[in-house]
């Protein structure tokens, strides 16, 4: 990757989003403590409800469905299992984790794991393949990172965080996302043969608010005068943004020798910060949120340094 071509992946990509988590960090201290829930709640309630839906239903129904674009959340999803096994032993079997309680362990275990992949995702592989990349994003999203975050996630919330007695069908919560039949019915679209592609435009339309306005949130949503972070978060941080694409990639070399375009893209998404909705998971489980806040923060801070040594070796 040369020099000219990061500058324009800088300001293209990286300088708006860290504007938009910029701006919802300032927006944050205008609202107040009182005022954050609210407008978090109408933000998630319209994005869930009509721009994330939007977005994936356009992505899903102009895809060509082949090998290679199902092997970005095949390889994702290995890859977070395979590093879940080895964040539970660190946090759960080590030093690392020795100081810290149950629901602070499981909460790190999420965060190191569950990574971003549409929100940041999106706009990066849009700019580095085009809209085949985007919809390697939404594959990834839809494929690995939210039924598995409402699967394995609650999982380890529940029996590993040891606060919730009665936690409620996970399964269940998960089908009744807007987005999750979205996408499904975008799915159905594309193998139809239907010619849809004024309803495909359409929704196009409609789903690009969608990341700005995750951004935005996901600034509201980190506490930055608190962001001193200790030991174990920084480690988490560094096994999510570093370890975690080190290990997909470690898949792809084994499995298929060269990457190819998708697996690059499976290998980045494996690099992204942590996602969102970990901090949702772990307030619906009674994990330990303040830290879980920190390791969103600092793995969305330190990607903006991560990202450009990942990109000099896979391109």
């Amino acid at each position: 990757m040369s020099f000219a071509y990061y500058t324009q992946l800088l300001l293209e990509v990286m300088l708006p989003m860290a504007l938009l988590v910029g701006a919802g960090g300032w927006w944050r201290r205008s609202l107040g403590t009182a005022g954050v829930p609210v407008v978090r709640g109408y933000i998630t309630t319209i994005t869930l409800n009509l721009f994330v839906p939007a977005l994936l239903f356009a992505a899903a129904a102009s895809a060509q469905i082949n090998p290679d674009l199902l092997s970005v959340p095949l390889l994702l999803a290995m890859g977070m299992l395979a590093g879940a096994a080895v964040l539970y032993w660190l946090l759960f079997r080590t030093r690392l984790g020795h100081n810290l309680t149950a629901p602070a362990r499981a909460g790190l275990l999420l965060c190191g794991v569950f990574g971003n992949v549409l929100f940041m995702g999106y706009p990066l592989l849009h700019f580095l393949f085009g809209d085949e990349g985007a919809r390697y994003a939404a594959f990834a999203d839809m494929g690995a990172a939210t039924p598995l975050i409402w699967s394995a996630g609650v999982w380890i919330a529940v029996h590993l965080g040891g606060q919730t007695e009665r936690p409620g069908n996970a399964l269940k919560s998960w089908l009744m996302l807007p987005p999750v039949w979205a996408f499904i019915a975008g799915l159905i679209v594309s193998q139809s043969g239907l010619e849809l592609k004024p309803l495909v435009s359409a929704a196009r339309l409609i789903g690009q608010p969608t990341v700005p306005v995750m951004l935005l949130m996901l600034g509201l949503s980190i506490p930055w005068s608190q962001l001193r972070p200790t030991t174990a978060v920084l480690s988490v941080v560094a096994y999510k943004l570093i370890l975690m694409p080190l290990l997909v990639g470690g898949i792809v070399a084994s499995w298929l020798g060269q990457p190819g375009e998708a697996q690059i893209a499976a290998i980045i998404e494996a690099g992204v910060p942590t996602m969102l909705m970990a901090l949702s998971v772990a307030d619906r489980y009674q994990l330990d949120v303040e830290i879980v806040a920190l390791a969103v923060a600092w793995s969305t801070v330190l990607f903006l340094f991560t990202l450009p040594l990942g990109l000099l070796i896979l391109l």
